[in-house]
């Protein structure tokens, strides 16, 4: 089992700044890579960055250029840094653990930009 608790979020403006931050515990041997993923009501959840244990980076094309993903140990940590903030990048954030029994999910933590 690994556990994940998101930081974090709120309310910016457009053209704003934001950090997302998520701890692991538990079997964190187990994670090859943590992640962000992000949701809004009757979507589905989708891909937003991870880093791999080997410090590979993916990142959706929306967010290239504004977000960055990054991480001292990337089996316990994770911190995503949103710049340049959107009203389409209003949602909720997850963050994610890779692991080799499956997948884990955080609560989620809102993320909201206002005009």
């Amino acid at each position: 089992q690994v556990q994940l608790v998101e930081s974090g979020g709120g309310l910016v403006q457009t053209g704003g700044s934001l950090r997302l931050s998520c701890a692991a515990s538990g079997n964190i041997f187990s994670i090859t890579a943590l992640g962000w993923y992000r949701q809004t009501p009757g979507k589905q959840r989708e891909l937003v960055a991870t880093i791999a244990s080997n410090g590979g980076r993916n990142y959706a094309a929306s967010v290239k250029g504004r977000f960055t993903i990054s991480s001292d140990n990337p089996k316990k940590s994770v911190t995503l840094q949103m710049n340049m903030l959107e009203l389409e990048d209003t949602a909720v954030y997850y963050c994610n653990a890779d692991t080799d029994r499956g997948w884990y999910w955080g609560r989620g933590t809102q993320v909201t930009v206002s005009s």
